[in-house]
């Protein structure tokens, strides 16, 4: 099977594109999915303690239907012999997990990606997670094709979501959490205090402290919130999005700004290179600040990052992963986290090596940025859809 990639997205497409299918009829639906020719499904190897010959492919894309069967996708057709059809909920957009089902969706040399719901994929692990970056659903009054927790439900959605990722977090590891700014009291132009009840709820049921509050500055938003800003005129357009930053241990905390510095300016390189301050001492403040002369005169490595990112929410990257995921006849996601956001992050809050999980996966922006930067990465996804389409951007 070297070279080619199938899931169980695939095999439910082939079925989705094909109507009612036999086995063979199916064998050739997904080989056409993952361009196979028909050597290859006919390739046979030596299989199990007897080594009878069997094809892999095909025994493969039995067991993804098999899968179906137990997950009530598929259904036999009445009167038809080995002839499967999906069922109404195997028609459906998107294709939740059910609670207790975890199964691989892909994996590369240093990650997996599963589909199932995060609390049942992270309660079973035992491995220490160094970061967990994510972008959980927002609290929205009209919720999106991927599900929402009401505002008044938010709080402790995410506590549950957090709990096993917590009980498994090293010590100084960190918890990164992007959320909405555009959540708004009911009829009221005043915002929503869900995220202050969230970051105390955090502190107060997990004992996560508080490190920072990134500032997302997002040039590339569209104008809103709409009925607030543009009709009713009290409001301005948003233009930013808060990232939590918390710590199970400050005093340890595993951050390392030397990690993510950033070039000096011309500008700074040249005052460097005069010296640094040349003129008279001078206090400014009331004493807060001095300078005093040879001050900054000594070669730096870089500029430490300031609190304040600005990144658009497109990329190559992005518009690459649409293009793919189009083509599959894949829902498009949303609301995703732009790459160099999540690249900076997983830089700045871990070492090569150690573990960055994302219990809200999605399209895997969290684990390409942990695979660029060398992390060994987990996600857990709950919508199939949605973490095939992330499958496009490993390939």
């Amino acid at each position: 099977m070297k070279g080619f990639q199938f899931t169980l997205f695939d095999v439910t497409m082939a079925y989705a594109d094909g109507g009612t299918l036999d086995n063979e009829g199916l064998y050739q639906a997904v080989a056409a999915r993952a361009g196979m020719q028909d050597e290859d499904l006919a390739r046979k190897e030596p299989i199990g303690k007897a080594a009878s010959l069997r094809s892999p492919i095909k025994r493969k894309i039995r067991w993804y239907q098999q899968t179906l069967k137990t997950l009530g996708l598929i259904e036999h057709v009445p009167g038809e012999r080995g002839i499967w059809r999906l069922t109404d909920a195997g028609k459906k957009k998107l294709h939740p997990a059910k609670p207790t089902v975890a199964l691989l969706a892909f994996s590369t040399d240093l990650g997996l990606a599963i589909w199932g719901d995060c609390n049942h994929v992270f309660s079973r692990l035992d491995e220490p997670i160094h970061l967990c970056l994510t972008s959980p659903p927002y609290p929205l009054r009209r919720s999106r094709a991927y599900g929402n927790p009401s505002e008044a439900e938010y709080v402790d959605f995410i506590i549950r979501a957090m709990e096993p990722i917590v009980k498994n977090l090293a010590p100084g590891g960190s918890v990164v959490l992007n959320v909405s700014n555009d959540i708004f009291e009911h009829k009221s132009p005043a915002r929503s205090l869900y995220r202050e009840r969230l970051v105390l709820a955090l502190y107060d049921r997990l004992g996560l402290h508080k490190m920072d509050e990134l500032i997302w500055h997002n040039p590339s938003k569209p104008p809103g919130p709409t009925w607030w800003a543009s009709i009713n005129r009290v409001q301005l357009n948003v233009a930013w999005e808060p990232v939590y930053w918390f710590t199970n241990d400050p005093a340890r905390v595993r951050a390392d700004n030397r990690r993510v510095l950033e070039p000096h300016t011309e500008q700074h390189l040249r005052f460097v290179q005069r010296g640094g301050v040349t003129w008279e001492p001078k206090v400014y403040s009331d004493g807060a600040y001095q300078h005093r002369p040879g001050a900054y005169s000594n070669p730096t490595a870089g500029r430490i990052p300031r609190n304040l990112i600005r990144q658009p929410h497109t990329c190559a990257d992005l518009r690459q992963t649409r293009e793919a995921v189009a083509k599959l006849g894949l829902p498009i996601h949303g609301a995703p986290m732009p790459l160099a956001l999540a690249q900076f992050l997983v830089e700045f809050l871990t070492e090569p090596g150690e573990l960055v999980v994302d219990n809200f996966f999605g399209w895997g922006t969290t684990a390409k940025a942990a695979e660029n930067a060398g992390r060994r990465w987990m996600g857990a996804e709950l919508m199939l859809e949605l973490v095939r389409g992330a499958a496009e951007r490993f390939r």
